[in-house]
């Protein structure tokens, strides 16, 4: 039986932290379907269909991947692509209580879909979409932090050259 997870976030923009949760995630489910969420009432550096495009690229190398965006409730959408279940990556101690809200709020919503939290890798555990955002915003060089093409976005959306500081 195909196992199929759901892999939610703003994306904005995709990191290497998030390509590592997905390509271990791939080691437990058969497909993963990174979706995007819609939430016009966030301010975000890039639209849905950039980062929709980021996402594409950047991952371009799995086969068994799908790329998407919704709005509205996650579990909702999880039930409409026959999901098992969600993916959610942590980081620290501090996404842990959040995290839990979320998947006991989703439970009780649709207890026909699991959670399954994994751990970021060590080596991007200090990273976020918001703090390379901000870093890029300087001209820093986050290029080890993000898929090659991801900087590039991030490079043309703030107007820098080549030459990171």
């Amino acid at each position: 039986m195909s196992k199929t997870a759901i892999y939610p976030g703003s994306f904005d923009p995709v990191t290497n932290g998030h390509i590592d949760i997905i390509q271990r995630g791939l080691s437990l489910f058969d497909k993963i379907i990174v979706a995007v969420l819609h939430n016009p009432g966030k301010k975000s550096l890039f639209s849905v269909e950039e980062r929709l495009d980021m996402l594409t690229e950047s991952l371009n190398q799995f086969s068994n991947i799908e790329v998407d965006s919704f709005a509205g409730l996650l579990v909702d959408y999880a039930a409409d692509k026959k999901a098992d279940a969600v993916l959610r990556g942590m980081r620290a101690v501090s996404d842990f209580e959040y995290e839990f809200q979320l998947a006991l709020m989703n439970r009780r919503l649709n207890r026909n879909i699991q959670t399954v939290f994994l751990m970021t890798g060590l080596r991007w555990i200090f990273t976020s979409s918001s703090i390379i955002k901000e870093a890029a915003s300087f001209n820093a060089d986050i290029s080890d932090m993000v898929p090659s093409y991801v900087y590039q976005k991030l490079k043309e959306k703030h107007g820098f050259s080549d030459n990171p500081k």
